[in-house]
């Protein structure tokens, strides 16, 4: 049955496909559109991958599964509900993974497999499937050159299997974009050596391939094919002979070529063997744990075969029958360390279907399909086992079987493994969501289908302040086209409510900072039990963990970026936490390099960024203060004199007409006109000022070439009409200008040219005498010179009356770059391709220009999936209450090259105060208001403070406010009257927690202290 009619992806949905195409890049995505895909099995597992691969953009996905739907698929299967009981699951699942991407045809097959079948497809994917099938459809697939995977998941445990036949080749290994570097030498030799520039190292490899462009004098180098390097150090690497090229005299870049590999791949059949090379590590708390799985799963088969069931939960002794089959397969292995505790736990929970552990190998199974179709990417060669059994209880007690009875309830896959109490356990708990994103919506369906709060004392709250757009459809799941401009924390509430409508769940849209701390106050941090950060930034990271510290409240975390994932869950009293907000990750480029000197794209795209931030919002936005506040010159010049003269210069600017020296339009043709001037300023004028302060021979006082290294010597550009890349600046740049001044403006370029026509450009003559700064600290140093007079001219003819009623409005423009009929992509594209026209640095698209200007984080749905699971795990042992550190798992993946460390996280650090060892978790609570309600005085603070931990306050901060340092007329005033004194703001009434920082007499230089948690109840 197919819901859809055939789709060709002859052209990409950039809007739709935005965050993936930066993982995959449009060819990949191009062989992708073409792939047909059967996914076998549409239990939880299957499901999820099917999930994954259909928001990927395949051409089709066929579901196959002849069972019926059962109590224990709702544990793990999100499109299956309890009036699907007793329909075929690929039937029933179809309508809801159809309308997940409409550019992917969907059919449904509920018929048994056969090679018929098989043969229609690149791609066929089993899972829930038998080991006789495996092998045999393996062998079959192979003979064929279908790119075949083995996906499974049993209770904790999950095991997967790629096969891509005898010679497989990799277009790309791990998706990194090339290395290049700027070449500062090279010498003539056997072998020559390859000096970069140093402001970053060149982060090529020994075996790297490499090609050369824009080198003067040794240009032979720029006609030499892709030529192997071998690494000298993190700023030079050797090629071959150069001792008979032509000496080198400067400039050149040096960039990686990406080389295919081809791999080999066995059929399933034939690696059944243990063997080392085809079985992927990724825990090192349990390295050879995978090993065991490998023949613990064959045993799992073994016994199916033979008893037509699954090992009943607990049941000893169907797991001692499984434990000897493996013993038996170890015999030809001669596994060393056979770990027959995981073996047992593994038979006792194989009947379970736990939405996590799918979520995860769902993930991984799913990029195998999309490296299989569109050949990006390292493939997982061969086996890949997991397991997380760690989140059974830490004690091995007994266990009533009547706990792990299925009641035909919908949690019975996960009763199956953890027993009614711990499920009801679930049920009770209270968690605090924060961000219904990407991360946030895989996280929402998984507390959904484990019963997360779904109890009658539990609770689930969910805040999220953005708004749904057409980008987020290709991996934020919940969503759907008509909830666009809907607040996501609302639709995926509503979404994980229909998957399970015994969830208990509360959609907020409020920022989490301070400013909400009214809302998320101290009465609704100590009532969770636990929070998960789903957000894209780290400041309201470190902002939630500073609040789940406070109020000692366990805290999961997790992160993408592409194919790389990484999870982190902070324990009270046992791990670090994430740690305050470091300073800006943001890139930060030096403002001469910005200014005169870039060298790479993303510096060109920074300042066509800024261009757009100066011209179409800063300066509306000081004009408009300028208008509102009588304050605005007064506070200007308290800014100092050369940012004032730049303002006023801006405002002054924006409100004299063109007849008047100004740039105020008065009409759509006087945007034009002011455009075809801001392009000859930028592109030309200025290129030809810094040409005549610094010409192309210019030498250093060393004699060196000043145009050399990193600094590229520019040309100035010819404006031509005919040029598209000219004409999109001009268009973008005036919509934008008439934008500001309320002009309704045009794309009919015809008639923009017809326009330009009648533009005068003045002449330019290089000023004589003005100074460039070459670097950084000669800019600073030149800072504080201002044209004085030039200032007070300003200033007077701004304070005049008249000047503000030349103009009402201004209306300053906020980039958006995902609407792609606001000119914002447009005019930064063209600004930017322009300028490295200028410094002869390749352009790049519109697509790249966007990632890099709008500081898009890379996204796709697979690493989203996994790194949600593998939260849901560590959310498993926090309910279950683990009171060691070994249980617990930071993860980092890298699912293009399926690199996995899973390890313990660090601990809380200790540090000593007068001899006595606190960690970030320590803090002396206070309660503030005793006898009678009648608050503490500073003095009975510190008496207590002396009395319960023997220590003597001397001094006391709250804040950055030093509220106590011996004064001893603020002993008899309340705290909160000291902190209202001091601070001279009041308390907000929703604050029950104050946090003070005291010093002790006793270790007056030390510098960690606890904390003095100061209850205002």
């Amino acid at each position: 049955m197919s819901l859809k009619a055939p789709v060709r992806m002859a052209n990409i949905d950039e809007d739709f496909y935005s965050r993936q195409l930066y993982v995959l890049g449009h060819e990949a995505m191009r062989r992708m559109g073409t792939a047909s895909v059967l996914i076998c099995g549409i239990r939880g597992l299957g499901v999820e991958i099917a999930k994954n691969v259909i928001l990927s953009g395949v051409k089709s996905v066929t579901v196959q599964d002849e069972g019926v739907t059962q109590w224990t698929d709702l544990s793990s299967q999100f499109f299956l509900n309890e009036s699907n009981i007793g329909q075929n699951r690929a039937q029933a699942s179809l309508q809801q993974l159809s309308a997940l991407n409409p550019h992917v045809q969907l059919f449904a097959h509920t018929e048994p497999l056969d090679q018929d079948l098989l043969v229609q497809f690149q791609v066929v994917v089993l899972t829930d499937s038998s080991l006789d099938d495996q092998k045999r459809f393996g062998d079959f697939c192979h003979s064929k050159g279908i790119q075949f995977i083995v996906a499974d998941t049993k209770g904790l445990c999950g095991q997967l299997f790629c096969d891509f036949g005898e010679a497989f080749e990799v277009l790309d290994q791990d998706g990194e974009a090339p290395e290049s570097a700027l070449i500062q030498k090279v010498s003539q030799g056997n072998p020559g050596v390859v000096v970069c520039s140093g402001d970053q190292r060149h982060g090529f490899q020994d075996g790297s391939r490499v090609i050369f462009s824009e080198v003067q004098g040794m240009t032979e180098l720029n006609s030499l094919g892709p030529v192997e390097i071998k690494e000298r150090g993190s700023y030079s690497f050797s090629i071959g002979d150069t001792s008979t090229f032509s000496k080198y005299e400067r400039g050149g870049i040096v960039t990686e070529v990406k080389q295919p590999c081809t791999i080999q791949f066995k059929a399933l059949s034939k690696t059944l063997a243990l063997d080392p090379e085809l079985l992927v590590t990724n825990d090192f708390g349990k390295i050879d744990r995978h090993k065991t799985l490998h023949l613990a799963f064959q045993a799992l088969h073994q016994f199916v075969k033979n008893q037509k069931r699954l090992p009943r939960p607990q049941s000893q002794a169907d797991a001692d029958i499984i434990l000897d089959t493996v013993k038996d397969l170890n015999n030809e292995g001669k596994l060393e360390r056979l770990d027959e505790a995981a073996v047992k736990q593994f038979s006792f929970t194989a009947q379970g279907e736990l939405a996590p552990v799918n979520a995860f190998i769902g993930g991984l199974a799913a990029q195998e399909v999309i490296k299989a179709c569109s050949r990006k990417f390292t493939p997982l060669k061969q086996w890949f086992y997991f397991d997380s059994l760690e989140c059974l209880p830490a004690e091995d007690l007994h266990v009533e079987d009547s706990l792990f009875a299925l009641n035909g309830t919908r949690y019975d896959g996960q009763i199956a493994v953890f027993g009614s109490d711990f499920q009801e356990k679930l049920g009770r708990q209270k968690y605090f969501l924060v961000g219904a994103g990407a991360i946030g919506c895989e996280l929402l369906k998984n507390f959904a289908l484990i019963g997360l709060g779904a109890g009658e004392e539990g609770h689930v709250t969910v805040t999220d302040m953005d708004y749904i757009e057409r980008s987020n459809l290709n991996r934020q799941f919940l969503f759907r086209s008509h909830d666009i401009r809907k607040p996501k924390s609302e639709v995926a509430a509503k979404a994980v409510k229909a998957m399970n409508p015994q969830m208990n769940i509360t959609a907020h849209q409020n920022r989490l900072a301070s400013e909400s701390e009214q809302v998320y106050d101290y009465h609704f941090f100590t009532g969770l039990d636990g929070a998960a950060a789903a957000l894209d930034n780290v400041e309201a990271r470190a902002y939630l963990d500073s609040r789940c510290v406070e109020h000692k409240k366990p805290m999961l975390e997790g992160g993408t970026l592409g194919s790389k994932g990484h999870t982190l869950v902070v324990v009270p009293h046992l791990t670090e936490s994430y740690g305050p907000a470091k300073s800006s990750s943001k890139k930060e480029f030096p403002l001469c390099t910005l200014k005169n000197f870039p060298h790479r794209i993303e510096h060109t795209l920074q300042w066509a960024r800024d261009q757009f931030e100066g011209l179409f919002k800063h300066t509306p936005e000081n004009v408009m203060m300028y208008l509102r506040d009588k304050n605005f010159i007064n506070q200007t010049l308290g800014r100092g004199d050369v940012e004032a003269l730049q303002i006023f210069s801006e405002v002054w600017g924006s409100l004299m007409d063109l007849s008047s020296g100004g740039n105020r339009p008065r009409n759509w043709e006087d945007c034009v006109r002011w455009a075809r001037l801001k392009w000859e300023t930028l592109f030309n004028n200025d290129i030809r000022q810094l040409l005549h302060c610094f010409p192309s021979d210019e030498l250093t006082s060393h004699g060196l070439p000043f145009w050399s290294g990193t600094k590229r010597c520019p040309h100035p550009l010819t404006f031509d009409p005919s040029n598209v890349t000219h004409m999109d600046y001009i268009v973008a740049a005036a919509n934008l200008y008439g934008q500001t001044y309320g002009f309704s403006g045009s794309t009919d370029r015809a008639m923009i040219r017809g326009l330009l026509d009648g533009v005068l450009v003045p002449e330019f003559t290089p000023q004589q005498n003005l100074k460039i700064p070459a670097t950084d600290e000669e800019m600073e140093e030149s800072e504080g010179e201002a044209d004085k007079e030039k200032l007070e001219e300003l200033t007077q003819e701004l304070s005049s009356p008249s000047l503000k009623a030349s103009i009402a409005k201004m209306w300053p423009v906020d980039f958006e770059k995902d609407d792609d009929s606001n000119f914002h992509m447009d005019y930064i594209t063209a600004a930017s391709n322009l300028r490295a026209e200028n410094y002869d640095i390749p352009a790049v698209d519109r697509h790249e220009s966007k990632r890099i200007a709008g500081r898009i984080i890379p996204a796709i749905a697979t690493t989203t999936a996994a790194v949600s699971g593998l939260m849901c795990l560590e959310l498993y042992k926090l309910v279950q209450g683990h009171q060691s550190i070994t249980p617990y798992r930071t993860a980092y993946v890298n699912l293009a090259v399926m690199y996995f460390v899973m390890s313990r996280p660090s601990r809380a650090r200790p540090f000593t105060v007068a001899g006595e060892e606190f960690t970030l978790w320590d803090d002396f609570l206070v309660e503030g208001r005793r006898r009678g309600g009648q608050e503490m005085t500073l003095e009975e603070l510190i008496q207590f403070v002396k009395e319960q931990n023997n220590l003597e306050v001397c001094c006391l901060f709250h804040g950055t406010s030093r509220i106590y340092n011996g004064e001893e007329d603020r002993l008899k005033l309340s705290v909160s009257e000291l902190i209202k004194k001091v601070t001279k703001t009041d308390i907000p009434p929703h604050k029950k927690m104050l946090e003070l920082f005291p010093s002790f007499t006793e270790d007056e230089d030390c510098e960690l202290v606890p904390r003095i948690q100061y209850l205002l109840l």
